[in-house]
Parts: C-alpha cells; sequence; structure tokens
C-alpha cells in the first residue's frame, strides 16, 4: 500500500475515522453498523459512513464482501502487522478463558431464569393472606354448624335410620309386584283388557287413563329404585 493512498484516507475525514475504526476493532461491519456504532461520537451521516465505506474498498484500505443485498466491510489483513507466536499463543489462551466465562454465564443465566419462572408461578404474600383469612373463614363456618348438628335434639337413632330402610325395602317389593302385574306374562290381563278397551275408544290412550283415574310412574316422573 502506498504512503499517498493511506495518507488520503487518514486526511481527518469520514473515510480516515472509518479505516481506523475497522483495523481497531478487527471484524466486519455492515454499513448501518458503522454508522450506528460511530454516529454519536463522530456525527457521521449515513451518505457519508456508505460513501466513504466504498472509497476505501475502491482504495483496497479495507475489504468489502457481499452477502445477498447487503455488503460488510473490513480492515484488509494484509496491511496489518503479523501476530508472532507468543501473541498466537496468547490470544488462544484468552479465547478459551473467554469461552469458559461464556459457558458459566449462561449457565448462571439459566438458573436464574428458573428461578425466576418459579417466583412468577408462585402465590404472593398478599395472595397467601387473603387465602389463608378466606380458609379460616370457611373453617368456622363448619365449625359452627357440626356444633350446631351436635346440640340439636331431633337427631335420627340408628333403630330409626333402620326403620325407615326396612320400610323403603318393603314398599319396593310391592311396587315391583305391582308393576309385574301389569307387564309380566303370561297372563298380563291388566295390559290386555286395556288394550281391548282402546281399540273401540274414540280419543288417546292418556285421554282414557285421565278418565278412569288410571296414574303411571311416568306421570309422577318416577323410577323404580334398583333391587339391592
Amino acid at each position: 500500500m502506498s504512503k499517498s493512498r493511506e495518507g488520503g484516507a487518514a486526511g481527518g475525514g469520514p473515510a480516515a475515522v472509518l479505516l481506523r475504526y475497522l483495523r481497531e476493532q478487527n471484524r466486519p461491519y455492515s454499513a448501518q453498523d458503522a454508522f450506528g456504532n460511530l454516529q454519536r461520537e463522530h456525527g457521521l451521516g449515513k451518505a457519508a459512513v456508505v460513501k466513504a465505506l466504498e472509497q476505501l474498498a475502491q482504495q483496497g484500505l479495507i475489504r468489502e464482501k457481499a452477502y445477498g443485498k447487503q455488503k460488510i466491510y473490513f480492515a484488509n489483513q494484509e496491511q496489518l502487522p503479523a501476530a508472532s507466536e507468543a501473541e498466537l499463543r496468547s490470544l488462544d489462551g484468552e479465547i478459551t478463558a473467554r469461552a469458559a466465562a461464556v459457558q458459566a454465564l449462561q449457565q448462571s443465566c439459566r438458573q436464574l431464569e428458573a428461578e425466576l419462572r418459579d417466583l412468577n408461578s408462585s402465590v404472593t404474600t398478599t395472595e397467601m393472606a387473603k387465602e389463608l383469612e378466606e380458609l379460616r373463614s370457611e373453617c368456622a363456618g363448619y365449625s359452627e354448624k357440626l356444633e350446631r348438628m351436635k346440640s340439636a335434639s331431633s337427631h335420627v337413632t340408628p333403630e330409626e335410620k333402620e326403620k325407615v330402610c326396612s320400610e323403603q325395602k318393603l314398599y319396593c317389593r310391592e311396587w315391583r309386584r305391582r308393576k309385574r302385574m301389569v307387564t309380566a306374562s303370561p297372563s298380563r290381563r291388566a295390559t290386555e283388557l286395556l288394550d281391548a278397551i282402546l281399540e273401540g275408544y274414540p280419543k288417546s290412550k292418556k285421554q282414557f287413563f285421565e278418565e278412569v283415574g288410571i296414574e303411571t310412574d311416568e306421570d309422577h316422573h318416577v323410577t323404580l329404585p334398583a333391587a339391592v
């Protein structure tokens, strides 16, 4: 590279600023990235940055690569001093150390994110206090109800309960027996008699039952309990 070309770029304008920045950072940047990084400190405009980068690339002071519609720019590696073996080993050690640090930070971030999820999903102190108060109130209501039940004088004795259950079984057996008298084979006398009457009856079966006073289980929406 000739001194005249480098001197022209280093005159203090946008090209000199960008050339110095790319060499110091020694990494690729798009025009938008370079503009964003330098605009506040140096007051460079977007158009001036683009023009200066293209100028430096044409002069061979930096390199240009196109990726689709976007271009990236980076320092010309041939113009940078070569690192010694000691410097390369030092850089390799630094890379290893920083990679380990990054891995440790990532692990720490994962742990903190897990703790944050647990905290976000847990009940707050205020919510817990409110829920505890509601449970205490509900418990007090149950205790009061229990005391009223214990002090009531109309308790059902085991004997009375057994009597009611026996009567219920008796009535259910009688209910089943009477239904079988109407519907069970072989005689089915009541059903046959009703069918014979309905053959010559001008109205519906329901109207006939209403006139003669026959009531069915369906009229009262009842179902015979299952046999125990």
